[in-house]
Protein backbone atom coordinates (compact mmCIF):
# COMPACT_ATOMS: atom_id res chain seq x y z
CA UNK A 1 0.00 0.00 0.00
CA UNK A 2 2.93 2.20 0.76
CA UNK A 3 3.96 2.73 -3.00
CA UNK A 4 0.11 3.30 -3.81
CA UNK A 5 0.06 5.90 -1.13
CA UNK A 6 3.15 7.80 -2.89
CA UNK A 7 1.98 7.22 -6.41
CA UNK A 8 -1.18 8.91 -5.48
CA UNK A 9 0.72 12.20 -3.60
CA UNK A 10 2.88 12.40 -6.63
CA UNK A 11 -0.25 12.28 -8.69
CA UNK A 12 -1.89 14.75 -6.64
CA UNK A 13 1.84 16.88 -6.85
CA UNK A 14 1.47 16.77 -10.60
CA UNK A 15 -2.10 18.21 -10.72
CA UNK A 16 -1.73 20.60 -8.67
CA UNK A 17 1.15 22.10 -10.37
CA UNK A 18 -0.30 21.57 -13.73
CA UNK A 19 -3.27 23.65 -12.50
CA UNK A 20 -1.28 26.40 -11.37
CA UNK A 21 1.08 26.34 -14.48
CA UNK A 22 -2.15 27.06 -16.19
CA UNK A 23 -3.70 29.88 -13.83
CA UNK A 24 -0.08 31.77 -14.64
CA UNK A 25 -0.67 31.15 -18.69
CA UNK A 26 -2.32 33.54 -20.71
CA UNK A 27 -2.37 33.80 -24.55
CA UNK A 28 -2.14 36.97 -27.09
CA UNK A 29 -6.09 37.53 -28.69
CA UNK A 30 -5.92 35.90 -31.95
CA UNK A 31 -6.96 39.87 -32.99
CA UNK A 32 -3.71 41.08 -31.47
CA UNK A 33 -1.39 38.65 -33.18
CA UNK A 34 -0.09 40.61 -36.25
CA UNK A 35 1.47 42.75 -33.38
CA UNK A 36 3.46 40.51 -32.19
CA UNK A 37 4.10 38.99 -35.87
CA UNK A 38 5.49 42.99 -36.45
CA UNK A 39 7.74 42.55 -33.63
CA UNK A 40 9.07 39.50 -33.97
CA UNK A 41 9.77 40.39 -38.06
CA UNK A 42 11.78 43.37 -36.79
CA UNK A 43 13.61 41.33 -34.69
CA UNK A 44 14.72 38.75 -37.39
CA UNK A 45 15.40 41.20 -39.72
CA UNK A 46 17.81 42.81 -37.85
CA UNK A 47 19.97 39.30 -38.49
CA UNK A 48 22.82 39.98 -40.89
CA UNK A 49 25.84 39.14 -41.69
CA UNK A 50 27.37 42.16 -40.50
CA UNK A 51 25.47 42.65 -37.35
CA UNK A 52 26.61 40.97 -33.81
CA UNK A 53 25.64 37.44 -33.29
CA UNK A 54 22.45 37.55 -30.06
CA UNK A 55 22.01 33.98 -29.06
CA UNK A 56 18.80 35.37 -27.26
CA UNK A 57 17.45 36.69 -30.79
CA UNK A 58 17.77 32.97 -32.25
CA UNK A 59 16.58 31.61 -28.57
CA UNK A 60 13.63 33.68 -29.36
CA UNK A 61 13.16 33.14 -32.54
CA UNK A 62 13.33 29.23 -32.33
CA UNK A 63 10.67 29.32 -29.26
CA UNK A 64 8.23 31.85 -30.97
CA UNK A 65 8.86 29.65 -34.67
CA UNK A 66 10.88 31.59 -37.32
CA UNK A 67 9.21 33.44 -39.76
CA UNK A 68 12.31 33.75 -41.60
CA UNK A 69 14.11 30.79 -42.31
CA UNK A 70 17.49 32.17 -43.90
CA UNK A 71 17.89 34.55 -41.16
CA UNK A 72 17.12 31.42 -38.28
CA UNK A 73 20.40 29.57 -40.43
CA UNK A 74 22.61 32.45 -40.46
CA UNK A 75 22.48 32.95 -37.06
CA UNK A 76 22.80 29.78 -36.04
CA UNK A 77 25.91 29.34 -38.57
CA UNK A 78 26.96 32.61 -37.06
CA UNK A 79 26.74 31.08 -33.22
CA UNK A 80 28.31 27.86 -34.08
CA UNK A 81 31.24 29.58 -35.15
CA UNK A 82 31.83 32.10 -32.43
CA UNK A 83 35.06 32.27 -30.13
CA UNK A 84 34.14 31.22 -26.48
CA UNK A 85 37.24 32.59 -25.31
CA UNK A 86 35.85 36.00 -26.01
CA UNK A 87 32.35 35.10 -24.39
CA UNK A 88 31.28 36.23 -21.00
CA UNK A 89 29.66 33.07 -18.94
CA UNK A 90 26.12 35.05 -19.73
CA UNK A 91 26.65 34.81 -23.70
CA UNK A 92 28.47 31.50 -23.44
CA UNK A 93 25.28 30.08 -21.94
CA UNK A 94 22.82 31.80 -24.26
CA UNK A 95 24.74 30.33 -27.13
CA UNK A 96 25.00 26.88 -25.81
CA UNK A 97 20.85 27.44 -24.98
CA UNK A 98 20.33 29.03 -28.71
CA UNK A 99 22.34 26.24 -30.44
CA UNK A 100 20.01 23.68 -28.36
CA UNK A 101 17.07 25.44 -29.14
CA UNK A 102 18.41 24.79 -33.19
CA UNK A 103 19.01 21.26 -32.07
CA UNK A 104 22.35 21.77 -32.81
CA UNK A 105 25.15 19.92 -30.43
CA UNK A 106 27.15 22.68 -28.73
CA UNK A 107 29.80 20.72 -28.58
CA UNK A 108 32.72 21.25 -25.87
CA UNK A 109 31.07 24.91 -24.73
CA UNK A 110 28.99 22.52 -21.91
CA UNK A 111 32.64 21.24 -20.78
CA UNK A 112 33.84 24.91 -20.90
CA UNK A 113 30.74 26.44 -19.16
CA UNK A 114 30.71 23.91 -16.63
CA UNK A 115 34.64 24.67 -15.89
CA UNK A 116 33.86 28.33 -15.78
CA UNK A 117 30.68 27.81 -13.11
CA UNK A 118 33.39 25.71 -10.81
CA UNK A 119 36.06 28.62 -10.53
CA UNK A 120 33.25 31.40 -9.94
CA UNK A 121 32.91 33.41 -6.77
CA UNK A 122 30.81 36.56 -6.21
CA UNK A 123 33.26 39.72 -5.40
CA UNK A 124 31.38 39.12 -1.62
CA UNK A 125 28.67 39.44 0.39
CA UNK A 126 27.61 42.82 -1.25
CA UNK A 127 27.94 41.85 -4.61
CA UNK A 128 25.97 43.57 -7.59
CA UNK A 129 22.73 41.62 -7.81
CA UNK A 130 23.21 42.36 -11.36
CA UNK A 131 26.46 40.21 -11.62
CA UNK A 132 24.25 37.30 -10.67
CA UNK A 133 22.87 37.42 -13.84
CA UNK A 134 25.11 35.81 -16.07
CA UNK A 135 25.84 33.06 -13.38
CA UNK A 136 22.13 32.44 -13.38
CA UNK A 137 22.21 31.67 -17.23
CA UNK A 138 25.06 29.29 -17.00
CA UNK A 139 23.26 27.34 -14.24
CA UNK A 140 19.97 27.30 -16.33
CA UNK A 141 21.98 26.23 -19.49
CA UNK A 142 23.80 23.28 -17.32
CA UNK A 143 20.86 22.31 -15.81
CA UNK A 144 18.58 21.75 -19.59
CA UNK A 145 21.71 19.69 -20.75
CA UNK A 146 22.45 17.68 -17.47
CA UNK A 147 20.83 18.69 -14.50
CA UNK A 148 22.55 16.13 -12.56
CA UNK A 149 25.90 16.85 -12.90
CA UNK A 150 24.75 20.50 -12.37
CA UNK A 151 23.38 20.04 -8.66
CA UNK A 152 26.43 20.41 -6.58
CA UNK A 153 27.07 23.75 -8.89
CA UNK A 154 23.64 25.01 -8.56
CA UNK A 155 23.66 24.24 -5.04
CA UNK A 156 26.75 26.52 -4.36
CA UNK A 157 24.84 29.80 -6.65
CA UNK A 158 21.45 29.22 -4.57
CA UNK A 159 23.88 29.66 -1.36
CA UNK A 160 25.25 32.52 -2.94
CA UNK A 161 22.15 34.09 -3.83
CA UNK A 162 20.95 33.36 -0.65
CA UNK A 163 23.63 35.37 1.22
CA UNK A 164 23.61 37.96 -0.79
CA UNK A 165 22.27 41.41 0.64
CA UNK A 166 22.26 43.83 -2.18
CA UNK A 167 19.17 45.93 -3.17
CA UNK A 168 16.89 43.32 -5.69
CA UNK A 169 17.36 43.71 -9.55
CA UNK A 170 14.34 42.11 -11.16
CA UNK A 171 15.95 40.58 -14.33
CA UNK A 172 18.57 38.50 -12.08
CA UNK A 173 15.70 37.37 -9.85
CA UNK A 174 13.83 36.08 -12.87
CA UNK A 175 16.70 34.82 -14.55
CA UNK A 176 17.59 33.07 -11.52
CA UNK A 177 13.88 31.71 -10.44
CA UNK A 178 14.03 29.98 -14.06
CA UNK A 179 17.74 28.46 -13.05
CA UNK A 180 16.37 26.62 -10.00
CA UNK A 181 13.29 26.01 -10.90
CA UNK A 182 15.24 24.04 -13.64
CA UNK A 183 16.91 22.51 -11.25
CA UNK A 184 14.50 22.12 -8.57
CA UNK A 185 12.07 20.35 -11.31
CA UNK A 186 14.81 17.74 -12.29
CA UNK A 187 16.14 17.33 -9.14
CA UNK A 188 17.38 13.08 -9.30
CA UNK A 189 15.85 10.66 -7.07
CA UNK A 190 17.54 9.76 -4.20
CA UNK A 191 19.45 12.84 -3.68
CA UNK A 192 19.35 15.03 -0.36
CA UNK A 193 15.91 16.53 0.46
CA UNK A 194 17.96 19.40 1.12
CA UNK A 195 18.75 20.51 -2.29
CA UNK A 196 15.23 20.59 -2.71
CA UNK A 197 14.48 22.76 0.40
CA UNK A 198 17.52 24.70 -0.06
CA UNK A 199 16.04 25.69 -3.68
CA UNK A 200 12.43 25.89 -2.31
CA UNK A 201 13.75 28.65 0.06
CA UNK A 202 15.68 30.70 -2.59
CA UNK A 203 12.36 30.75 -5.21
CA UNK A 204 9.81 31.76 -2.71
CA UNK A 205 12.14 34.63 -1.51
CA UNK A 206 12.59 35.54 -4.86
CA UNK A 207 9.34 35.20 -6.34
CA UNK A 208 7.94 37.36 -3.70
CA UNK A 209 10.31 39.80 -4.87
CA UNK A 210 9.28 39.91 -8.17
CA UNK A 211 5.31 39.57 -7.13
CA UNK A 212 6.53 43.17 -5.28
CA UNK A 213 7.45 44.85 -8.77
CA UNK A 214 4.35 43.72 -10.16
CA UNK A 215 2.15 47.24 -10.90
CA UNK A 216 -1.46 48.54 -10.83
CA UNK A 217 -1.00 48.88 -15.00
CA UNK A 218 0.22 44.74 -14.99
CA UNK A 219 3.88 45.88 -15.43
CA UNK A 220 6.72 43.56 -13.89
CA UNK A 221 9.30 46.41 -12.82
CA UNK A 222 9.89 48.18 -16.58
CA UNK A 223 8.27 47.19 -19.76
CA UNK A 224 12.08 45.59 -20.72
CA UNK A 225 11.85 43.43 -17.58
CA UNK A 226 8.61 42.02 -17.75
CA UNK A 227 9.37 39.64 -20.29
CA UNK A 228 11.47 37.60 -18.46
CA UNK A 229 9.53 38.36 -14.76
CA UNK A 230 6.73 36.88 -16.59
CA UNK A 231 8.90 33.95 -17.98
CA UNK A 232 9.51 33.17 -13.71
CA UNK A 233 5.74 33.94 -12.49
CA UNK A 234 4.79 31.27 -15.06
CA UNK A 235 7.01 28.29 -14.25
CA UNK A 236 7.94 28.54 -10.69
CA UNK A 237 6.26 26.18 -8.01
CA UNK A 238 6.74 28.76 -5.55
CA UNK A 239 3.86 31.13 -5.96
CA UNK A 240 3.68 34.40 -4.39
CA UNK A 241 1.47 35.88 -1.44
CA UNK A 242 0.79 38.56 -3.81
CA UNK A 243 -1.66 37.16 -7.06
CA UNK A 244 -0.11 37.46 -10.55
CA UNK A 245 -3.10 38.68 -13.19
CA UNK A 246 -1.42 37.42 -16.47
CA UNK A 247 -3.74 38.81 -18.83
CA UNK A 248 -3.27 42.27 -17.69
CA UNK A 249 0.24 41.92 -18.00
CA UNK A 250 -0.03 40.68 -21.38
CA UNK A 251 -2.57 43.75 -21.93
CA UNK A 252 -0.19 46.10 -20.85
CA UNK A 253 2.85 45.02 -23.28
CA UNK A 254 0.30 44.45 -26.00
CA UNK A 255 -0.36 48.47 -25.31
CA UNK A 256 3.18 48.87 -25.52
CA UNK A 257 3.99 47.41 -28.51
CA UNK A 258 0.76 49.31 -30.04
CA UNK A 259 2.91 51.90 -28.93
CA UNK A 260 6.20 51.41 -30.36
CA UNK A 261 8.26 50.48 -27.46
CA UNK A 262 9.72 47.37 -28.71
CA UNK A 263 11.70 49.07 -31.15
CA UNK A 264 15.82 47.31 -30.08
CA UNK A 265 15.85 43.17 -31.17
CA UNK A 266 17.14 42.23 -27.59
CA UNK A 267 13.99 43.67 -25.99
CA UNK A 268 11.93 41.96 -28.39
CA UNK A 269 13.91 38.75 -28.11
CA UNK A 270 13.40 38.85 -24.33
CA UNK A 271 9.27 39.71 -24.20
CA UNK A 272 8.40 37.28 -27.27
CA UNK A 273 8.47 33.86 -25.82
CA UNK A 274 6.19 35.29 -22.55
CA UNK A 275 3.90 36.52 -25.57
CA UNK A 276 4.12 32.86 -27.51
CA UNK A 277 2.96 31.35 -23.96
CA UNK A 278 6.79 30.01 -23.64
CA UNK A 279 9.66 30.26 -21.66
CA UNK A 280 13.68 29.37 -21.76
CA UNK A 281 12.63 26.13 -20.00
CA UNK A 282 11.12 25.24 -23.04
CA UNK A 283 14.49 25.08 -25.31
CA UNK A 284 15.11 21.50 -25.70
CA UNK A 285 11.95 21.02 -26.59
CA UNK A 286 11.78 22.98 -29.68
CA UNK A 287 10.90 20.72 -32.61
CA UNK A 288 13.24 21.19 -35.45
CA UNK A 289 11.36 19.68 -38.62
CA UNK A 290 10.92 21.74 -41.39
CA UNK A 291 7.44 23.24 -41.21
CA UNK A 292 5.22 25.18 -43.97
CA UNK A 293 6.54 28.71 -43.80
CA UNK A 294 3.37 30.53 -43.54
CA UNK A 295 3.74 34.76 -43.99
CA UNK A 296 3.04 36.47 -40.95
CA UNK A 297 -0.05 38.54 -40.99
CA UNK A 298 0.99 41.92 -40.01
CA UNK A 299 -1.10 45.07 -38.31
CA UNK A 300 -2.59 47.49 -41.39
CA UNK A 301 -1.67 50.51 -40.61
CA UNK A 302 -1.85 53.90 -42.32
CA UNK A 303 1.41 55.08 -43.87
CA UNK A 304 1.89 58.36 -42.06
CA UNK A 305 2.52 61.10 -44.20
CA UNK A 306 6.08 62.42 -44.63
CA UNK A 307 6.93 65.81 -43.80
CA UNK A 308 10.35 67.56 -42.99
CA UNK A 309 11.42 66.89 -39.71
CA UNK A 310 11.85 70.33 -37.59
CA UNK A 311 15.16 70.71 -34.88
CA UNK A 312 15.02 70.34 -31.59
CA UNK A 313 17.56 71.50 -28.94
CA UNK A 314 19.49 69.32 -26.27
CA UNK A 315 20.76 70.49 -23.43
CA UNK A 316 23.75 67.75 -23.08
CA UNK A 317 25.85 67.45 -19.62
CA UNK A 318 29.14 65.47 -18.81
CA UNK A 319 29.96 64.99 -15.36
CA UNK A 320 32.85 63.22 -13.52
CA UNK A 321 32.48 63.92 -9.90
CA UNK A 322 34.75 60.81 -8.34
CA UNK A 323 37.34 61.14 -6.19
CA UNK A 324 39.99 59.16 -7.40
CA UNK A 325 39.61 59.90 -11.06
CA UNK A 326 42.44 62.11 -12.54
CA UNK A 327 40.01 64.34 -14.64
CA UNK A 328 36.88 65.77 -12.66
CA UNK A 329 34.84 67.92 -15.15
CA UNK A 330 30.82 69.51 -15.45
CA UNK A 331 30.86 70.84 -18.81
CA UNK A 332 27.60 71.73 -20.85
CA UNK A 333 26.37 71.66 -24.66
CA UNK A 334 23.55 72.91 -26.56
CA UNK A 335 22.77 70.60 -29.54
CA UNK A 336 20.41 71.29 -32.46
CA UNK A 337 19.39 67.91 -33.90
CA UNK A 338 16.41 66.88 -36.23
CA UNK A 339 13.16 65.72 -34.27
CA UNK A 340 13.38 61.88 -33.77
CA UNK A 341 17.12 61.48 -33.94
CA UNK A 342 18.22 59.16 -30.96
CA UNK A 343 20.64 60.34 -28.24
CA UNK A 344 23.63 58.89 -30.05
CA UNK A 345 23.15 61.44 -33.01
CA UNK A 346 22.99 63.79 -30.08
CA UNK A 347 26.19 62.28 -28.80
CA UNK A 348 27.61 62.48 -32.37
CA UNK A 349 26.86 66.61 -32.75
CA UNK A 350 28.43 67.61 -29.24
CA UNK A 351 31.35 65.51 -30.06
CA UNK A 352 31.72 67.27 -33.63
CA UNK A 353 31.24 70.65 -32.16
CA UNK A 354 33.76 70.10 -28.86
CA UNK A 355 35.99 67.75 -28.50
CA UNK A 356 35.56 67.24 -24.75
CA UNK A 357 32.54 65.70 -25.43
CA UNK A 358 34.76 62.50 -27.20
CA UNK A 359 33.03 59.66 -26.57
CA UNK A 360 33.67 55.90 -27.38
CA UNK A 361 30.99 52.77 -27.30
CA UNK A 362 31.03 49.10 -26.90
CA UNK A 363 28.93 46.84 -29.24
CA UNK A 364 26.50 44.65 -26.87
CA UNK A 365 23.71 42.52 -27.34
CA UNK A 366 21.38 45.75 -26.42
CA UNK A 367 23.47 47.75 -28.96
CA UNK A 368 26.19 49.88 -28.85
CA UNK A 369 26.75 50.94 -24.84
CA UNK A 370 28.61 54.12 -24.26
CA UNK A 371 31.88 53.07 -22.59
CA UNK A 372 34.05 56.27 -22.11
CA UNK A 373 33.55 59.90 -21.96
CA UNK A 374 36.37 62.70 -22.39
CA UNK A 375 39.30 60.15 -21.96
CA UNK A 376 37.30 58.54 -18.72
CA UNK A 377 36.43 54.75 -19.40
CA UNK A 378 34.09 52.48 -17.36
CA UNK A 379 36.32 49.97 -15.48
CA UNK A 380 34.59 47.31 -13.95
CA UNK A 381 37.31 46.22 -11.40
CA UNK A 382 36.72 50.27 -9.97
CA UNK A 383 32.52 49.25 -10.45
CA UNK A 384 32.47 52.23 -12.40
CA UNK A 385 30.31 53.31 -15.59
CA UNK A 386 28.47 56.35 -17.43
CA UNK A 387 24.99 56.39 -16.22
CA UNK A 388 22.88 58.92 -18.59
CA UNK A 389 19.78 60.21 -17.35
CA UNK A 390 16.68 62.92 -18.46
CA UNK A 391 16.56 65.56 -15.45
CA UNK A 392 17.56 63.16 -12.66
CA UNK A 393 15.87 60.23 -14.06
CA UNK A 394 17.87 57.31 -15.60
CA UNK A 395 17.09 55.90 -19.12
CA UNK A 396 15.52 52.87 -19.55
CA UNK A 397 16.67 52.31 -23.28
CA UNK A 398 20.13 52.53 -24.68
CA UNK A 399 21.92 55.40 -26.69
CA UNK A 400 20.81 54.23 -30.30
CA UNK A 401 17.05 53.68 -28.84
CA UNK A 402 16.11 56.79 -26.74
CA UNK A 403 14.50 59.55 -28.65
CA UNK A 404 15.14 63.22 -26.72
CA UNK A 405 12.40 65.86 -26.45
CA UNK A 406 13.13 69.53 -27.19
CA UNK A 407 14.42 71.09 -24.25
CA UNK A 408 15.71 67.80 -22.20
CA UNK A 409 18.39 67.86 -19.96
CA UNK A 410 20.56 64.54 -20.99
CA UNK A 411 23.10 64.04 -18.35
CA UNK A 412 26.09 61.57 -18.56
CA UNK A 413 27.16 60.96 -15.04
CA UNK A 414 30.45 58.50 -14.63
CA UNK A 415 28.51 57.02 -11.64
CA UNK A 416 30.02 54.05 -8.76
CA UNK A 417 27.58 50.99 -8.72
Amino acid sequence: MAWFTLYLLLLLWAVAGASTQTQSSCSVPPAQQPLVNSIQVFMENSVTSSAFPNPSVLIAMNLAGALNTEAQKLLTYQLMASDTDALTIGQLALTIMALTSSCRDPGNKVTILQGRMKNWAPSGPNAEASSFYGPSLAILALCLENPESTLPLAARFAKTVQANSSPFNIDTGAMVTLALTCMYNKIPVGSEEGYRTLFSGVLKNTVENISMRIKENGLIGDIYSTGLAMQALSVTPQQPNKEWNCEKTMYAILNEIKQGKFHNPMSIAQILPSLEGKTYLDVPHVSCSPDHEVQPTLPNYPSPVPTAASNITVIYTINNQLRGVDLLFNVTIDVSVKSGSVLLVVLEEAQRKNPTFKFETTMTSWGPVVSSINNIAENVNHKTYWQFLSDKTPLNEGVADYVPFNSEHITANFTQY
